[in-house]
């Protein structure tokens, strides 16, 4: 009953397979969240994502995507909330990949402002996250979002301010806004470099048409990455309440 009380459940039609068996682990909810996505040559990417996964592509195109955002009520089941712990700012650079019929997400990095989350990903889900120093504030409409990171390379700078445009809207299945957003799975190497699932879920996005001002995004150069000119898609989305499942062999 615990299960499907929790607002992620409040809609399941919308997944593309069902709903994984036994108990989610972790549960948080995403705020002010954008969806920065430039299109990348494959080529580019393909080496860059591990033995077993398949780089998804859209029309032969590959996507590159920065994701900002900031995390409320972080915290394993069924244990409360912390003040002070459960709640920050997180930043990712991402790709898109699928296993069989499974498409996922696939992390070059992932910035917090959180030690102790940073180790826990790291520790429990082989997750790339590194630390950062990382102030989100509203101004208006306007989302001001900065981050400077202090583990390796230390000193890589985002810093950017977006905002919502227009109405909130689904996403339709088919479409590219559908494609980049609804996935419900991340994969990620463990030990030994064996391919690794973990398996989410939460009502379909309420997304909404955004414009971004980038003034530094220096997340791309570690791995010898770049992109040209100004984002090609931008989306918003206020909130989402998220579960997540613990990893299991791909």
């Amino acid at each position: 009953m615990f299960l499907r009380m929790h607002p992620a459940f409040a809609e399941t039609g919308h997944r593309p397979w069902p709903l994984p068996r036994g108990p989610w682990a972790w549960r948080q909810s995403w705020h002010d969240l954008a969806f920065v996505h430039w299109p990348v040559p494959a080529e580019r990417l393909e080496p860059l994502v591990p033995a077993g996964l398949d780089l998804d592509v859209r029309n032969g195109v590959a996507w590159i995507g920065v994701v900002p955002f900031h995390m409320k009520g972080v915290t394993h089941r069924p244990l409360p909330a912390v003040p002070g712990l459960s709640a920050f700012p997180e930043l990712n650079l991402r790709t898109y990949v699928r296993m069989g019929d499974k498409p996922g997400v696939w992390f070059f990095s992932l910035d917090a402002a959180n030690r102790l989350a940073v180790w826990t990903a790291r520790t429990l889900f082989s997750l790339p996250y590194v630390f950062a120093r990382m102030r989100v504030t509203a101004d208006g409409d306007w989302i001001r979002y900065r981050s400077v990171r202090l583990d390796d390379p230390v000193g890589l700078r985002f810093e950017a301010s977006y905002r919502p445009i227009g109405p909130v809207f689904r996403a339709e299945r088919g479409s590219l806004e559908h494609w980049l957003t609804e996935r419900y799975c991340l994969y990620s190497v463990g030990s030994g470099g064996r391919l690794r699932r973990a398996e989410i879920h939460h009502r379909p996005w309420p997304l909404q048409p955004a414009e971004i001002d980038v003034d530094s995004n220096e997340l791309l150069e570690p791995h010898g990455l770049s992109v040209e000119g100004p984002p090609a898609h931008v989306l918003y989305a206020q909130e989402i309440a998220v579960v997540v499942w613990p990893l299991r062999p791909a």
